[in-house]
C-alpha cells in the first residue's frame, strides 16, 4: 500500500459502486465506505412496499460485489465529518486519510417545507422504509377487517401518495393492483368501495420529464385502474389523521407516502463545502467539487447543469458519473488532463401496472405492452447478482400468472404491541348484545349496501 494514492468512496450506491469497479486492478488503494453492508436497487424499492418482491431480492452485499478486487476494500461505517485541511474523513470511532475523495452519499427526501410531512409521511428511500410502509399498509387492512366504526375504516383504507413523478406513479399503480387483485380477496369483510388510492400532484401533469403523449397515457391508465388523480393540488399540511390540500381541502387518512421532492444527502452544514439550494454540491464539468481539487461529487449529491438545466437525480446519471470520476482521478494520477463529463441519455421509462408502461428511448415513445416489456428487461438486466435477478423474475411471474403476491407479511413485529383496549366487544354466543360483535355489525352493513344497490 505504501506509495499508492489512497482513494475513499463515501457511499455504495450506484455511483459509488461503478466508481469502485473502474478502480479495479489500477495502481491505487480504494476504500468504499457505507453505513450499510449492502447495495439497494432503489428503482424497485416501491415494489417492496407494495409486497411485490422480497427486500433481499433488491439488496446485494457490497463485499460480494468487490470480492474479486484486491485493491478495492469495504468498510461498514458512517461518515460523520470532514477535515479538509488534513484530508481526513471522520467516522464513528475512526479517522481515514485520503488523497482523493468521491462523495456518493445519494439523496434524501425533500418535504418542501410542508408542515408535518417530515414527522407523519412515509418515505421510500431505504430498504427499512420500504419494509415499514409494507407493514403499515397490511396492518391497516388487518385493523379494518373487524373495525365497526365506518369513519375509522375509511380513514385507515385511504392511501395518499404525494408526487406524480416516476416513483409516485409506479407506486400508485402497484398499490392499486395489490389492493384490487389480492387484498380484497384476503379481507372479504372489507367493502372495496371504502378503499381509496389517491395521487396528488402540484403540477398540471404527471411525469413532467416525459413527452406529453406519455403523460396523458399514464394519467388515463391510472384513472381507468381506479386511482384518484388530482393535478394542480399541492399539499399544505400533514397530520397523523389527515392531509390538507389547497385551500382547506381535507382528506382523512392514516397513510401519506411522500414522493414529491428529493434533495442531495448533503453533509451537515456542507462540512466546509459549498452547497446549492437543493442541498447538492456544485461541481465542475470534471465532477470536482467547485474550489476543492481532489474531492469529487457524483450522483444525486452532485449539481451539474447541461443545457442550462441540472442533471436529473437518476441511477443512469449516477453510474455514468461514477465511472467518469474514477477515470478522471486515474488520469490526474498519470498527469493527463481530465475529461469533462457528458451525460448520454438513453431514455426514461415508467411502469404503471400489469401490461402498462411508458418509455421514451432514443427519441421514440412507447406505451402499453411494448413499453412494459422494455421496462422489465432493463430492470432485470441492471439488478446486481444472478440470484437477485432470479428471485425478482420468480416474484414477477408468480404475480403475473397467479394473481397473487407471496410477500404479504407484516415483519418484523413488536411482540409488545397489543390491540387498542375497548375498540371491540366480544359478546357471548347467546348474549342479547350479540349484535355488538364487529362481525355481525359489518355483515349487517354489507346487507344494507347490497339492498340499497
Amino acid at each position: 500500500m505504501a506509495g499508492k494514492p489512497q482513494v475513499v468512496i463515501a457511499g455504495a450506491g450506484f455511483g459509488g459502486l461503478w466508481a469502485a469497479r473502474e478502480f479495479d486492478k489500477q495502481p491505487v488503494e480504494v476504500l468504499v465506505l457505507d453505513r450499510n453492508n449492502y447495495h439497494t436497487f432503489q428503482p424497485l424499492l416501491y415494489q417492496v412496499a407494495a409486497a411485490e418482491v422480497e427486500p433481499e431480492a433488491i439488496a446485494y452485499p457490497v463485499r460480494s460485489t468487490l470480492s474479486r478486487s484486491r485493491n478495492v476494500h469495504f468498510l461498514m461505517d458512517e461518515m460523520t465529518g470532514l477535515n479538509l485541511e488534513d484530508k481526513i474523513i471522520e467516522c464513528r470511532g475512526r479517522e481515514i486519510f485520503y488523497d482523493y475523495l468521491i462523495l456518493a452519499l445519494g439523496s434524501a427526501t425533500n418535504f418542501l417545507g410542508v408542515a408535518g410531512a417530515a414527522g407523519h409521511a412515509f418515505q421510500l428511500k431505504t430498504l427499512e422504509q420500504g419494509i415499514a410502509l409494507r407493514n403499515h399498509i397490511l396492518a391497516c387492512f388487518e385493523r379494518s377487517a373487524l373495525e365497526p366504526d365506518p369513519e375509522r375504516r375509511r380513514r385507515a383504507l385511504s392511501f395518499i401518495i404525494v408526487g406524480g413523478g416516476p416513483t409516485g406513479v409506479e407506486f400508485a399503480g402497484a398499490l392499486h393492483e395489490l389492493i384490487g387483485g389480492m387484498l380484497v380477496h384476503d379481507y372479504p369483510l372489507i367493502d372495496p368501495r371504502e378503499i381509496r388510492v389517491v395521487l396528488l400532484e402540484a403540477c398540471d401533469s404527471l411525469l413532467t420529464g416525459l413527452p406529453r403523449k406519455l403523460q396523458d397515457y399514464a394519467l388515463q391508465r391510472l384513472e381507468k385502474m381506479g386511482v384518484e388523480v388530482y393535478l394542480g393540488t399541492a399539499v399544505s399540511r400533514v397530520t397523523p389523521r389527515e392531509v390538507f390540500c389547497g385551500e382547506g381541502v381535507l382528506i382523512p387518512t392514516e397513510t401519506v407516502v411522500w414522493t414529491a421532492g428529493v434533495r442531495g444527502e448533503s453533509p451537515r452544514e456542507g462540512w466546509g463545502l459549498p452547497l446549492s439550494p437543493g442541498g447538492r454540491l456544485p461541481v465542475e464539468p470534471t465532477l470536482q467539487v467547485t474550489g476543492y481539487p481532489g474531492i469529487y461529487a457524483i450522483g444525486d449529491l452532485a449539481y451539474l447543469e447541461e443545457g442550462r438545466r441540472p442533471l436529473a437525480m437518476m441511477a443512469p446519471v449516477a453510474t455514468q458519473q461514477g465511472t467518469a470520476a474514477a477515470q478522471n482521478i486515474l488520469r490526474k494520477i498519470h498527469g493527463a488532463p481530465e475529461n469533462p463529463f457528458r451525460y448520454h441519455n438513453l431514455g426514461n421509462m415508467v411502469t404503471i401496472g400489469r401490461n402498462k408502461a411508458v418509455a421514451s428511448l432514443l427519441g421514440r415513445s412507447f406505451t402499453g405492452w411494448t413499453a412494459w416489456l422494455i421496462w422489465l428487461g432493463v430492470h432485470l438486466f441492471n439488478l446486481i447478482g444472478f440470484r437477485n435477478r432470479l428471485l425478482v423474475l420468480i416474484n414477477w411471474s408468480w404475480d403475473y400468472f397467479c394473481f397473487d403476491r407471496t410477500v404479504k407479511l407484516i415483519l418484523p413485529r413488536d411482540s409488545r404491541e397489543q390491540p387498542s383496549p375497548g375498540r371491540f366487544v366480544h359478546c357471548r354466543k347467546n348474549s342479547a348484545e350479540n349484535t355488538a360483535w364487529p362481525l355481525n355489525v359489518l355483515r349487517i352493513e354489507r346487507k344494507k349496501r347490497r339492498g340499497a344497490a
